[in-house]
């Protein structure tokens, strides 16, 4: 019966039917309890007093760039927000409805990511049904959630970047001729965009632009079929597409910036006298022998000041956790919490992913990092043996039919470690959400295989019910909803938790 009911489900898949599944099922969870709760929570005090920095007109200081403050700003503008909360602390009430213009945007990204992992997964070569369960344990992963309700960053970074991926193998899909420059060149060019978009929000964003330019790089030299003129007309096009129309929306997104911050501000003791005195009220507004920057001066000062700010950032968090520690979850965070003396149970909002999810993607990439190892040492001994050419052969066919499988691996491992591995270097504070453009890669990581198996239809709906029911389990910890404190500590499993 079972298995009859789940082939049933997975046999009417068609990407029509499978891409409306899945915006039904991304609209209902990032709705739910929208709003919810009408407090301030964590990061919100920073990034809500940097949003209405911005109608105020009072400089501020971040270590991220202004990209996602400015498209909440420009967002709320058309609610006609007006800055008269002060975000001080957490747990603040708000005093009305206007907070939610704020957090809109960021849950629309959220809404939207599930679809763009979906379209990505094709792409890359996923089955129907394969690019549905990825989509799906997108939708399903409280992690992603939890980001999404709040006045945050990350799901415009995850968005703009996986955007920008699919955009690129769009385009690569769309090539047939690898020496023919011109046509589909939109593709790269709306590659170009979200990609220098996802650098304005946080500067981990070049990690996507990473990814697909070291691809374009390693396509462009091995084509052993370009000319010298076209190999310098691929580099031209790498240089304009992955370097100048991306650093020139980085600084467009600063001149904005900078127009609309005109006023003195709180950020103003990070920034030297002479950028200060183009600041009005500032202290140093009306000395005459002081110069003020010029725009791109302004822009330098800036990101400078902003690199050292994030390399100082030392201080300890009891919420902190180490680069090494999060494929396991090892440290979720605490957001917010809620009692009443009316009543015996507590709100409480955890950053924390849905375990299933999380650690079978922690297994998938754990499995094909061994199994590439694996190969590769099998490969090196077998040739070292020199096993017969015969044998070889008749492996030759397989291989080959697998070379497009293999290639999409290789770009899920790559696109894994670029945006995993530069953490270690990195000797500021840091938190689990830091981890999560890793974590969609090792979920996409985890729907290849099972894509791969034979028995796919059976394992994706075993594995979407089993996400579902740790959804649903966790899902009072991402929507702050309330529990009594058996209810809590049951979803506490282990004492890094709390």
């Amino acid at each position: 019966m079972t298995k009859s009911f789940s082939y049933y489900i997975m046999d009417i898949m068609n990407k029509k039917t499978s891409i409306i599944i899945l915006i039904l099922v991304s609209i209902a969870v990032h709705f739910a309890f929208f709003g919810r709760p009408n407090e301030t929570v964590f990061d919100e005090v920073h990034f809500g007093k940097f949003v209405s920095g911005y109608y105020t007109h009072q400089y501020y200081f971040d270590i991220h760039p202004p990209g996602g403050k400015l498209i909440i700003a420009g967002f709320a503008k058309l609610f006609n927000f007006s800055p008269e909360y002060s975000f001080a602390e957490i747990g603040q009430k708000f005093p009305d409805n206007k907070y939610l213009a704020l957090r809109f945007l960021p849950m629309l990204a959220g809404m939207l990511l599930p679809i763009i992992i979906y379209l990505l997964a094709l792409e890359l070569g996923f089955s129907i049904l394969g690019a549905f369960g990825a989509g799906m344990l997108i939708a399903l992963e409280n992690s992603l959630l939890t980001q999404s309700r709040l006045i945050l960053l990350d799901p415009f970074l995850l968005l703009f970047g996986f955007a920008s991926l699919l955009f690129y193998f769009k385009y690569r899909s769309h090539s047939s001729d690898s020496s023919d420059l011109i046509p589909n060149s939109y593709f790269l060019i709306l590659m170009s965009i979200f990609g220098g978009l996802a650098f304005s929000i946080k500067w981990t964003g070049i990690a996507f632009l990473g990814l697909v330019g070291l691809i374009e790089l390693i396509h462009t030299v091995k084509n052993n079929t370009l000319t010298i003129r076209y190999s310098l007309l691929a580099i031209a096009k790498l240089f304009v597409f992955f370097v100048i129309i991306p650093l020139t929306i980085y600084f467009s997104i600063f001149v904005i910036h900078f127009s609309l911050l005109t006023k003195s501000g709180d950020g103003d003791a990070f920034m030297t006298p002479e950028f200060q005195s183009s600041l009005q009220d500032s202290d140093y507004a009306d000395d005459s022998n002081l110069k003020p920057l010029n725009i791109f001066q302004k822009f330098i000062e800036l990101n400078a000041e902003m690199y050292t700010a994030n390399k100082n950032l030392t201080a300890t968090h009891p919420y902190s956790s180490q680069w090494y520690t999060w494929p396991f979850m090892v440290r979720p965070i605490y957001y917010w919490n809620q009692s009443s003396i009316d009543t015996p149970t507590q709100s409480k909002i955890y950053l924390i992913g849905n375990p299933f999810i999380w650690w079978a993607s922690t297994v998938a990439i754990l499995y094909l990092l061994i199994s590439t190892l694996f190969d590769f040492v099998s490969r090196k001994y077998k040739a070292w043996k020199h096993i017969e050419v015969e044998a070889r052969n008749k492996k030759q066919e397989a291989s080959q039919k697998s070379m497009i499988h293999d290639s999409c691996f290789m770009i899920l491992i790559g696109g894994y470690v670029i945006n995993y591995l530069p953490f270690i270097g990195i000797g500021r504070v840091m938190f689990l959400y830091h981890y999560l453009s890793a974590l969609i890669f090792a979920i996409l990581t985890l729907a290849y295989l099972i894509d791969q198996h034979p028995k796919r239809k059976k394992i994706f709906m075993t594995v979407i019910i089993l996400a579902g029911l740790a959804f649903l389990f966790f899902a009072p910890l991402s929507y702050g909803l309330p529990l009594e404190a058996n209810q809590l500590q049951n979803r506490f499993w282990f004492n890094t938790w709390q």
